[in-house]
């Protein structure tokens, strides 16, 4: 496996190594052993699993201490444009956002420690997307920001509007946030 550094971190791309035929491909999606070989944190609780259609925008989330959680994300079926958007109030690149395509077909994964927001736009009907977390989810602890936050600057690449949750809908804006990281 491959680690990339993206300029923000504890934010890494990981590119596994795939084995391809003519049967199909294999790969090690996640490794005990190699994760801490490249230093990457692994203490994983919960796997989740998401099916969207085109266009759905899902984020900005994140879990407030002591309930933050790093994740290991990845699309099993279809592409999204993933998003990271660093909270930790003493770090360097804070309120800064990194972004990347995330496909079944390169097979790239986004690890993204706690003290991040985190979203992803689906580019494909029937996207299926993992991500694997380092602590439960808790209600009480759940926070997010707007996708579309003009502080934040993401340029979702969008050419229509997006599908939202009601929720994401409303989230609040990032001048008004307090970071709890």
């Amino acid at each position: 496996m491959k680690k990339i550094e993206t300029g923000i971190e504890g934010l890494y791309l990981l590119q596994p190594r795939v084995f391809e035929d003519e049967r199909g491909y294999f790969f090690e999606s996640w490794n005990e052993e190699l994760f801490n070989d490249l230093a990457i944190p692994n203490d994983f609780k919960q796997d989740n699993q998401s099916k969207s259609v085109k266009g759905v925008l899902r984020g900005l989330h994140f879990q407030c201490n002591p309930h933050g959680q790093a994740k290991l994300v990845r699309v099993i079926t279809g592409s999204v444009l993933d998003v990271a958007v660093d909270l930790r109030k003493d770090s360097p690149t804070y309120g800064k956002s990194y972004k990347a395509i995330l496909s079944d077909k390169n097979k790239t994964m986004l690890y993204i420690p706690v003290g991040f927001a985190h979203g992803f736009l689906t580019l494909e009907d029937n996207t299926v997307f993992s991500y694997k977390c380092s602590n439960l989810y808790n209600k009480e602890a759940e926070g997010s920001l707007r996708w579309d936050d003009a502080d934040l600057r993401i340029d979702w690449e969008l050419s229509t509007e997006p599908i939202l949750s009601d929720k994401d809908a409303i989230a609040p804006l990032f001048k008004d946030f307090v970071s709890p990281f």
